[in-house]
């Protein structure tokens, strides 16, 4: 709660503490019952099938019902909404069969964490055709995305979502007779400096969020637009020599690329003998939707006012591996939906703390090992149930969270007054960094 001190002209908060954990992994990774580490290719396999089937039942109803849309079937007064009837019946396909492309999307993610089955050549055939039938170089992201879990969280190491600070914004330099270094209180005068910097209008709330949605994953993987900035400009998932993959994985790197070359040219293909039109409302518009819930899954899995991100001196990987939410994705358009929205997509958004503990669970035996995980972590007094996952929770947490502050080995965002809902208490034994190699 935000207080103002009018004969200061001085804003102050009300932080809620994060107690900083200092949990050892093998104890979290002993509460979760054995049999959850198991991975099976047939139940894996299953899930794929399921999530074909049903895509592919969406498209035959969807032709079927858009054949009856005509005058000998029904009258409607005026002809053009014909057209509008065919256009909501195909938005709803796309809508549907995108969620359900995003459930296929998660099992390749799988196989890229080697949760798929027990044979990593199985694991990465799979991933790879799954991947690029998505457009996805499955082991350049597969690469930076096994960086990311090593590195959750980590300002310098993370690979994606990392916020941007206070200088790599061009803000007012920090000012501690203005303003503190915590974001608990901050002069009239410096929240006007950072708000005509910083603030949006509802309009520009929602278009910036709705741009991320749209082109978001491309914008990734094609400029590394929300990765490492200290990366060279320049850098991509789809050059071999790139900063982030090692020259060991040079021919990994050139088989993803071929990959998403196929798809390109499978894609033009099917335009030259189907029509831009049927290849359009068939697959392109839920391949957008698909990376649509990509971008908007992660960025609430790792951006949100509760959530801290760390340096080197304060970083652990369990440390990272808790600063996530886990979110009932589409839980605020009602019960049904939220669990449409976990089926469809695999649970992805509902076990991600789990997921980043330990990234070789099944997404089938997530469930149980997320909720013995919980059961464990509850004492440690950590966030780790942020709001439902949806566009209205998409516009909150950008207009919350704008930037970090250079300083200080804990931070969290600030909005665009300068203000931070969190304050972070250190244990006693300070934490150290730590790294993956990834090969």
């Amino acid at each position: 709660m935000a207080r103002k001190d009018d004969d200061e002209q001085v804003t102050v908060v009300e932080q809620t503490v994060y107690p900083v954990p200092d949990i050892p992994i093998k104890d979290l990774l002993d509460a979760i019952p054995a049999h959850c580490f198991k991975r099976s290719a047939l139940r894996s396999s299953v899930y794929i099938v399921w999530d074909m089937f049903v895509i592919a039942s969406l498209y035959k109803a969807t032709t079927y019902l858009d054949g009856l849309i005509t005058p000998e079937t029904f009258s409607l007064p005026n002809p053009y909404l014909y057209t509008a009837a065919r256009f909501s019946l195909w938005s709803l396909y796309g809508f549907w069969a995108g969620l359900f492309g995003t459930g296929l999307w998660v099992i390749g993610h799988e196989c890229g964490h080697q949760s798929f089955s027990e044979s990593k050549a199985i694991n990465n055939t799979v991933g790879w055709v799954l991947h690029s039938a998505l457009g996805v170089p499955y082991h350049s992201w597969r690469i930076t995305h096994a960086k990311h879990h090593a590195s959750t969280g980590h300002m310098t190491q993370d690979q994606v979502w990392v916020p941007a600070t206070r200088s790599d914004l061009g803000l007012p330099p920090f000012d501690p007779t203005r303003e503190d270094l915590l974001g608990s209180r901050v002069t009239e005068e410096v929240k006007r400096e950072l708000w005509e910097a910083l603030g949006d209008s509802p309009i520009g709330a929602v278009l910036t969020p709705a741009s991320y949605l749209l082109a978001g994953w491309p914008a990734h993987i094609l400029i590394n637009a929300t990765g490492q900035p200290r990366y060279p400009k320049g850098t991509n998932h789809f050059d071999p020599s790139a900063v982030m993959f090692s020259p060991h994985q040079y021919g990994q790197i050139v088989i993803s690329v071929v990959g998403v070359f196929i798809w390109l040219g499978a894609i033009a293909t099917a335009i030259y003998f189907k029509g831009f039109l049927e290849v359009f409302r068939a697959y392109l518009v839920p391949y957008l939707w698909v990376n649509h819930w990509l971008v908007l899954i992660t960025f609430l899995q790792h951006t949100d006012p509760l959530l801290p991100h760390y340096r080197a001196p304060e970083f652990t990987f369990a440390r990272g591996a808790l600063a996530t939410l886990d979110r009932h994705l589409l839980a605020d358009l009602g019960p049904v939906m939220a669990w449409l929205g976990a089926h469809a997509t695999n649970g992805i958004s509902e076990t991600h703390i789990l997921h980043h503990i330990s990234s070789k669970i099944p997404h089938y035996n997530a469930w149980e090992a997320s909720t013995a995980l919980k059961k464990k972590l509850a004492p440690a007094g950590i966030p780790m149930d942020g709001a439902p996952g949806g566009w209205a929770e998409m516009y909150r947490v950008f207009k919350e969270c704008k930037f970090v502050e250079d300083e200080g080995d804990v931070v969290f965002f600030k909005n665009a007054y300068g203000l931070a809902k969190m304050k972070a208490v250190l244990p006693e034994a300070s934490g150290s960094d730590s790294g993956v190699e990834v090969k």
